[in-house]
């Protein structure tokens, strides 16, 4: 039996240019967008570490009322919530309010 052995040769790269990364159309263009986005990303990384710290308070507040005979949600205060969001941020801000309010939440 006679092994054959084939010689792979290297593959083409592929990586995209900055451009092609970004969709600009120039390179210092693509360069501002790759930057933008860097900074983007961070803001995402402090936003999420926010959305988990505001969760754990939440948690907080839901066990005190619960141990104190209170209901689990306050609609009241949901409502307020739901408010501020969308006098800040518009019709968006109520879906993003409530979706902060179920996370907030936990299981019901």
């Amino acid at each position: 039996m006679t092994a054959t052995t084939t010689s792979a040769s290297p593959a083409p790269s592929t990586a995209a240019t900055p451009a092609e990364k970004t969709g600009a159309r120039t390179e210092s263009a693509a360069e501002l967008i790759t930057g933008a986005r860097e900074h983007i990303d961070t803001l995402d990384d402090r936003i999420i570490g926010l959305i988990q710290e505001r969760m754990a308070v939440s948690a907080v507040i839901q066990e005190a009322r619960i141990t104190s005979g209170g209901r689990r949600v306050n609609l009241a205060r949901e409502t307020e919530v739901l408010t501020r969001y969308r006098q800040a941020l518009g019709k968006p801000g109520t879906a993003l309010a409530m979706t902060l309010l179920e996370l907030s939440r936990g299981r019901v």
